[in-house]
């Protein structure tokens, strides 16, 4: 089950609620989030108390970003041993519950094998579900390790691109802290050059149907004092006409074995924009979102979301008559196309950035050789 309750300061400004926590009051363990679904009208926290809330809280987007869900995967195997569940059928339902962000599967799978491990070491129970819970600890202070070392990375990178500063990026989606154990992905580089003096301005896309740059990435910079302008998405193609785009800096939820990017729908027109304009298209992203086993782009499964998604607008403080809860915008019975992703080809990948370095050009082989030399240091 899960239980909500709001948080915010008594002066009216956002208090710094993380992401995702775990804690253990006297009722036994919980996972705590920050339900995004309610930003930026309120922070409100969703605890969950069974691996069964904490899907529905992912399949609800109230938890999302590709490293996030890496870490509430693992949080999950955990919740699930830490309470005497069922921990294989906890880490199935938890890895199928978004079938493109790779890192959700990678997540329970380490929490996963610690549990394993423990229990034919003839740990116990208990034991085992410590090993869990360390193993999804680890991930989440090396998701925020990452984070750090892709933000020097990709601020090194667009200072060799952009010598001189005064940059003007446009992000799709929302890639911050919400999205990481960190401060993000594609976010964190702008943000790393926002502290430096270098952003002259974060444009954000608005991120259909769900709204994520506008509610997410709007709020995120806004609390850290960067100069933003929001856009509608349909509205980017005039910005890199005008030249006012110098960089375009997205996140990816997986990167196929070729240099195929799968991310929020509308990254991939972006790129395309971004080529004819001559404007590098940076991905930013863990070497846990590069999935080897999946040889190219066309090889990568991208959910399917609901339609009410498109024919209605949500509001957490309003609730109308339309299928999903939400203020219809179209005709009743409307057949909506809304995937939750599209695929970037390679060729239109500018570089690649990791906590291990950047990736230009994108090939198979460099890909390759990054995610070997991870596994090295690693071990």
């Amino acid at each position: 089950m899960a239980d909500q309750y709001a948080q915010s300061g008594e002066d009216g400004r956002p208090s710094e609620i993380p992401a995702i926590r775990w804690d253990e009051p006297p009722e036994g363990p919980v996972l705590v989030l920050l339900d995004q679904t309610r930003l930026p009208a309120e922070e409100v926290e969703l605890v969950c108390t069974d691996a069964s809330a904490l899907v529905d809280a992912i399949r609800s987007l109230a938890v999302r970003g590709a490293p996030l869900l890496g870490i509430a995967g693992a949080y999950g195997v955990a919740l699930a041993a830490a309470r005497g569940f069922d921990v294989d059928e906890a880490a199935i339902a938890l890895a199928g519950a978004r079938p493109t962000a790779v890192n959700l599967s990678v997540g329970v799978r380490r929490a996963q094998a610690a549990h394993r491990a423990a229990l034919a070491e003839g740990g116990g129970a208990a034991r085992a579900a410590g090993a869990a819970l360390a193993a999804a600890r680890l991930l989440h202070r090396e998701d925020a390790e990452a984070s750090a070392r892709m933000a020097a990375h990709g601020l090194a990178l667009l200072d060799e691109l952009l010598p001189g500063g005064g940059h003007r990026i446009l992000t799709h989606c929302n890639t911050g802290a919400l999205v990481s154990g960190g401060e993000g992905t594609a976010f964190a580089v702008a943000l790393a050059a926002h502290r430096d003096g270098r952003l002259r301005r974060l444009w954000v896309d608005e991120t259909r149907p769900l709204l994520q740059g506008a509610r997410l990435t709007a709020y995120e910079a806004a609390r850290n004092g960067m100069a933003y302008t929001l856009l509608t998405d349909n509205a980017a193609g005039s910005l890199f006409a005008a030249g006012e785009v110098d960089a375009v800096l997205i996140g990816a939820d997986r990167i196929a074995a070729d240099g195929s990017v799968a991310n929020k729908v509308g990254s991939y027109p972006l790129a395309v924009l971004a080529r004819y304009h001559h404007v590098p298209f940076i991905v930013v992203a863990p070497v846990t979102t590069v999935d080897l086993d999946t040889p190219d782009g066309a090889s990568i499964e991208v959910e399917q979301r609901p339609g009410f998604e498109v024919t209605e607008i949500t509001s957490p403080q309003v609730t109308v008559s339309g299928a999903g809860g939400g203020i219809p915008v179209a005709p009743l019975g409307t057949q909506a196309y809304n995937p939750a992703f599209d695929v970037t080809p390679p060729e239109l990948v500018t570089a690649i950035v990791t906590e291990e370095g950047a990736v230009s050009p994108v090939t198979a082989e460099a890909l390759a050789e990054l995610c070997d030399r991870s596994r090295q240091v690693t071990i």
